[in-house]
């Protein structure tokens, strides 16, 4: 049994002998004197082999490559200095010491690696084949590792606040929440289905209504929806839920557990409270509702200065009680026309038409390319000048339409431009926290000729919209629902919830839910209220996310023991893969029985 891990070896061990175990992380040969890089999860520790110290260890020594797992017996030396030779690795937190091996024993032999472990692996599905193998790279350990400090930092903060981590089933019953769900089919009900639940949303309410007050939990969440960087079919949130709070309550708590889990993680204060905007202002501002402002670029609304402009794309929008907004990008004048049609393909997938852009390459407007600044008036280019601070060198990219499609298209060209421009580099350090607030409660759908609830319909709307909501006065009502987002990034979101059954009744109503519909989906929640519901609230906390970020990676994946590909395949397992057959053959056989025993 080793005695120390191979992080642990100081000066202070010097004369004494221990014993290591670990993978051979590198393999040295100086002459004959082997030197071995001995590695577990904490760190490295050298190991030299000589001869004059254990003629068998220093034998044996020389079958041994990376990978292999060993166990090394012996004193702990300062490492070798003298006038012209200084061996001590300022580099290493172990590296002014030594182990020099007198007994070596080996645990285990390694295959050659289908990847070299010290060297970056492009090939994903490679690394997440040998996901054992991937998960050794200093790198994947020191994010497993931040994940359960921000986990364990999440779960004392709560429990330090009467918090209760109570489990809620994940064979739950299907319910419409916006995403598909995953069935189980259920072998002793035939024909009848369990759903692995997106939330437990439904639960947590119940659990306000049976007294438990402050509830918690890690909880693994699934969602059959398409994949990328920061989504996957199976994930975990941090949920919580209380009794007797309102929005700020629920605020002040979020923002002191975010500042514990990253001064746990990253050693950093991170200031509080933080800044709020509403959904409104940071659709209008930044084009999103998870708005990133480490870039800057804020768009600006220039309908009234437009809105007479000869150039009908403008002029029209306005004419159809639409807007014109723009934001300037600067020192971006000099885009190739690649970007520009990689820019205007970004703005056709968002739902524009085409891109309206001026690239100002000095200061008279006659050196500008666009496709329409001959059709504008001095007094309307003097206008841009002074709103959007044009200087030579500057480029400017517009959106007009109905506000919100006009803000969102906006909205996605700003931050493809902050790809190309590079405006990201050296902001991995920055933290910015914001609350945004006062969400629409609901939203048309036009294909379907019906309002969605744009959170869940446990939402409680604005005390102000909520007379409006029983009278069926739908458009624009607004919802006590706040996201926390960080550089860009959702973490979380939550609401205060309705806790009256004719509120929720009311809200079932604008949905299109009828009482027959209600009462099935939904008659244990809306019994329940019936006997003495407190009003709560919470919220949920992308906890992959949040990883994700305190670790400065890319991808969800990189923060993930053993995550799905994009395309939603285990590689390391083969999952998903068709059923075993037994499985198949009980559903089978008890589907035969029922059948026969209606007959």
């Amino acid at each position: 049994m080793r005695t120390h891990h191979c992080n642990e070896i100081r000066p202070e061990h010097i004369g004494q002998t221990v014993t290591l175990i670990g993978w051979v992380n590198s393999v040295r040969d100086q002459g004959g004197v082997i030197f071995i890089d001995l590695r577990d999860r904490e760190g490295v520790t050298q190991c030299v082999f000589r001869g004059e110290n254990s003629p068998e260890a220093a034998q044996l020594s020389h079958t041994l490559r990376s990978e292999d797992v060993i166990q090394v017996t012996g004193p702990v030396e300062e490492r070798l200095k003298t006038d012209d030779v200084d061996t001590k690795n300022e580099n290493l937190e172990t590296g002014a010491v030594e182990l020099v091996a007198h007994k070596l024993t080996i645990v285990n032999k390694a295959e050659v690696l289908p990847f070299q472990l010290d060297k970056e692996l492009s090939n994903e599905d490679m690394r997440l084949h040998y996901r054992y193998l991937d998960l050794r790279r200093p790198r994947m350990a020191a994010n497993l590792k931040a994940r359960h400090v921000i986990t364990k930092a999440a779960r004392d903060y709560l429990s330090d606040r009467g918090f209760l981590e109570v489990e809620t089933p994940v064979l739950s019953k299907s319910t419409p929440e916006g995403a598909r769900d995953f069935l189980v089919p259920s072998r002793i009900n035939p024909g009848k289905f369990y759903a692995l639940p997106q939330a437990p949303q439904q639960y947590k309410q119940m659990l306000m209504v049976a007294g438990v007050e402050k509830y918690f939990q890690v909880a693994r969440c699934f969602r059959d929806e398409d994949l990328r960087s920061d989504r996957q079919p199976e994930f975990t949130q941090i949920d919580l839920e209380a009794s007797f709070v309102d929005r700020d309550d629920i605020i002040a708590l979020i923002e002191g557990m975010l500042v514990s889990m990253f001064e746990a993680v990253r050693g950093v204060k991170v200031p509080a409270p933080f800044e709020r905007l509403t959904w409104h202002d940071a659709m209008d501002t930044f084009g999103s509702d998870k708005p990133e402002r480490r870039i800057g670029m804020e768009m600006v609304d220039l309908t009234e200065e437009l809105k007479n402009c000869e150039f009908r794309v403008f002029s029209g929008a306005v004419a159809n009680g639409g807007i014109v907004k723009a934001f300037n990008a600067k020192g971006f004048a000099g885009a190739s026309v690649g970007q520009i049609d990689k820019l205007t393909k970004t703005a056709q997938e968002a739902g524009a038409k085409g891109l309206a852009y001026i690239q100002a390459r000095d200061t008279d407007r006659s050196t500008w390319r666009s496709p329409f600044v001959k059709r504008m008036t001095d007094e309307e280019v003097e206008a841009l000048r002074a709103k959007l601070n044009i200087e030579p060198g500057d480029l400017i990219l517009f959106a007009a339409d109905q506000w919100e499609p006009a803000c969102e298209v906006l909205g996605r060209i700003r931050l493809e431009v902050a790809t190309m421009q590079n405006l990201y580099e050296g902001r991995e350090d920055e933290l910015n926290f914001l609350w945004v607030t006062e969400f629409p409660l609901l939203a048309y759908d036009e294909e379907e000729g019906r309002w969605t609830a744009v959170h869940h319909p446990f939402t409680r709307p604005l005390p102000e919209d909520e007379e409006k909501l029983k009278k069926g006065e739908l458009a624009g009502l607004r919802a006590q629902a706040y996201d926390v987002v960080l550089n860009g990034h959702e973490l979380g979101g939550g609401s205060i919830r309705i806790h009256e059954a004719d509120l929720q009744s009311a809200m079932f109503t604008a949905l299109g839910i009828g009482e027959v519909e209600a009462k099935a989906e939904f008659g244990h929640i809306l019994d329940a209220f019936k006997f003495g519901a407190p009003p709560h609230g919470g919220i949920a906390l992308g906890l992959d996310r949040l990883v994700m970020l305190a670790c400065k990676e890319d991808s969800i994946r990189e923060v993930i023991a053993f995550p799905k590909n994009n395309k939603g395949m285990e590689l390391m397992t083969a999952s998903p893969a068709p059923a075993a057959a037994n499985a198949l053959r009980d559903l089978r056989i008890k589907s035969t029985v029922e059948e026969k025993a209606k007959v």
